[in-house]
């Protein structure tokens, strides 16, 4: 018996990184996968093709979560193509990075938007699906950026650090239908976007951590698919570090 077989999980931000990582280990693990992407639909598409090679349901959908009616038609879709929602990933995220006195407001709208104000609609829509279930699990994506902030990156340190406040209070207003809801707090995972970083930096970086590496994004993965699945049914409202013991 597969982990998560026959559980239907909606991930934003799949086409790449630690959200495909996600959706491939979910469709490993049995689970049927709907997933989000906005500007790669080429990937988008090639990532269908591979979750279905799992012998699973699959489908991409183009969405814009930050838009509350955006959201509200994406988790209708899902419900009407799956039949039922059990995992919510809220994995979509951008940055804008600069200096405070130079952000932008636009730099700070957009990253509020994507991180913060998407997890908002997206769970409030699916929230509707998952008490009339009673039961769901719910995965919100934070950082460890989000715990200890990071110079240079305000508005993302703020939209991660709402991300667990919000965490918290959706675990206490939806526990006693037995939802679970929780966050993950990467920290320097090795992805597309790490790998064109200056590789002294990145050295340097993984020198200040405990475990000398960098993070997998299927080691993220497998929190999530921990998280999803029936072996964490008392676990809910807490924010768990996946960082090599980095922010210890």
């Amino acid at each position: 018996m597969k982990l998560l077989a026959g559980k239907n999980a909606l991930i934003t931000g799949a086409s790449r990184g630690i959200g495909r990582a996600i959706a491939l280990r979910f469709a490993e693990m049995g689970a049927n996968v709907g997933f989000t992407y906005f500007s790669s639909v080429e990937q988008g598409e090639a990532l269908v093709k591979e979750l279905e090679a799992f012998g699973i349901k699959a489908k991409g959908y183009r969405s814009d979560a930050a838009e509350g009616a955006a959201a509200e038609a994406l988790i209708q879709q899902f419900t009407a193509d799956f039949s039922t929602l059990d995992i919510l990933i809220n994995n979509a995220g951008i940055t804008k990075d600069g200096l405070l006195l130079r952000m932008s407001e636009e730099q700070w709208d957009s990253v509020m938007n994507v991180n913060l104000k998407s997890v908002f609609n997206l769970t409030k829509a699916a929230a509707k699906i998952l008490m009339k279930q009673k039961s769901g699990s719910i995965i919100n994506m934070t950082s460890v950026v989000g715990i200890k902030g990071n110079a240079g990156q305000a508005n993302y340190a703020a939209s991660k650090a709402g991300i667990i406040g919000f965490t918290k209070s959706v675990a206490l207003e939806l526990g006693s239908r037995n939802i679970r809801c929780n966050a993950i707090a990467p920290g320097f995972i090795e992805t597309e976007m790490t790998a064109k970083l200056d590789q002294k930096v990145v050295e340097g970086w993984k020198d200040g951590i405990p475990m000398k590496r960098g993070g997998k994004p299927e080691e993220v993965a497998d929190l999530c698919a921990f998280l999803g699945s029936d072996m964490s049914t008392y676990i809910s409202g807490q924010v768990i570090q996946i960082d090599g013991a980095m922010l210890t």
